[in-house]
């Protein structure tokens, strides 16, 4: 296993598979919904994830990510300054890659965090903007806090960002790719090796 993904690996472990996986797949979107409140579709992909964990399988997992991540958005964004040096005809390729890396280790270290509960606690006001959706989430008998920030998305919602344990998991990726690519040449087709490798 490359030193860029045992990086990956300890730093998912630190923030608890679930949390990270969910956030890690942080733009997720459902079909349209136009009475479904930001609540309520947070619970719902929360349960849609809960599934995938005790099913545990790398299939499972990869389903759930094929449904619901808006990979572009994710991707592109984790790539920071790296983005414009991965060709548009190789971003499929990466795209895959990161739902292939993630699959992979999900399934491998769910069982190691047990999901026993995941509900929601309440939103914030929802504006034109969108909305903020307070979770709790138990894992192995210990609860703990995840705020999720949501955006519109037609007549459903895109989630944007996850807080967990005072961290905000988009800049958490952020910082594990391009730090990857940062010591792996500047070139981003670098990391696409490391996550098919995994």
């Amino acid at each position: 296993m490359s030193s860029g993904c045992v990086a990956v690996r300890r730093t998912v472990t630190r923030y608890g598979i679930f949390s990270l996986l969910v956030a890690m797949v942080s733009t997720l979107v459902v079909s349209p919904a136009s009475a479904e409140a930001p609540s309520a579709y947070m619970q719902r992909v929360m349960n849609e994830l809960v599934a995938a964990q005790r099913a545990n399988s790398i299939s499972a997992f990869g389903n759930v990510l094929r449904k619901h991540m808006d990979v572009p958005s994710v991707g592109i964004a984790a790539l920071g300054p790296h983005a414009k040096a991965l060709p548009k005809s190789e971003r499929p390729a990466y795209f895959s890659a990161v739902i292939n890396f993630i699959a992979k280790y999900a399934a491998k270290e769910a069982p190691k965090y047990p999901v026993t509960s995941a509900t929601v606690t309440g939103q914030s006001a929802e504006t034109a903007g969108g909305a903020s959706v307070d979770t709790r989430i138990t894992v192995a008998g210990s609860p703990y806090d995840v705020r999720w920030r949501l955006v519109r998305s037609g007549q459903s919602y895109k989630v944007r960002d996850a807080q967990v344990l005072g961290f905000w998991v988009s800049t958490t990726l952020d910082n594990l790719f391009q730090d990857y690519i940062n010591n792996n040449g500047n070139n981003p087709r670098a990391l696409v090796v490391a996550l098919n490798r995994y």
